[in-house]
């Protein structure tokens, strides 16, 4: 076959041994276990619409904001100045927590890995992000974060437009780990029973 070599048989192979010890959980979540390593991969969104939406928003919302700041230099009543610079705050407080919404479900992924009896969890944006570890013998049992029906906090934890609602937890050294993020109860249960067969299995 032309082009065909050796090497790339052995890139193919690897790539299926790759492939079977994928464990795809939900529309999100994924697990590879190869090697004595654990990797779990977790998506902060599969809605790529609603990722555009908020690509628009916010948007319009920087745009608004500019068009503000460049007229407050024309202004020369100070209650109107006083009025404007309380509205920028306001402005500034919601660009800051859109941007960094949009940067996570736009770029973002959860990672947890394991292995050398070290547990490795990252909130990666484009290969960014600080990597926390922690002593897999000090680690308490994975439980599932519940939700309290009808409960506004946990309600609006769960809204694609906020970052955060960890369903997941573990406690290692009195200090409680949280990840997960807006993962119904199907997929988070299968995570944790897949995080405890491989450490029970060693």
């Amino acid at each position: 076959m032309p082009g065909y070599t050796g090497d790339g048989r052995q890139i193919f192979s690897e790539a299926l041994m790759v492939m079977e010890n994928v464990q795809v959980i939900g529309k999100r979540s994924s697990i590879v276990i190869k090697n004595q390593v654990f990797s779990l991969v977790i998506l902060p969104t599969e809605e790529k619409k609603k990722v555009n939406l908020m690509f628009l928003w916010l948007f319009a919302w920087s745009v608004s904001g500019i068009v503000v700041i460049a007229n407050y230099f024309t202004l020369t009543n100070d209650n109107t100045k006083l009025v404007i610079i309380m509205w920028l705050g306001f402005w500034a407080y919601f660009e800051f927590k859109i941007l960094r919404v949009y940067l996570w479900k736009r770029f973002g992924k959860e990672k947890l890995w394991i292995k050398n009896g070290k547990l490795l969890y990252q909130q990666d944006i484009n290969g960014r992000g600080k990597v926390k570890e922690f002593d897999l013998n000090l680690i308490s049992d994975f439980t599932l974060i519940p939700l309290t029906p009808g409960s506004i906090a946990d309600t609006f934890s769960q809204t694609f437009w906020v970052k955060g609602g960890e369903r997941i937890e573990f406690t290692c050294q009195s200090k409680i780990i949280r990840f997960g993020m807006q993962l119904n109860d199907e997929d988070a249960n299968k995570i944790i029973a897949a995080l405890k067969k491989f450490i029970n299995s060693k």
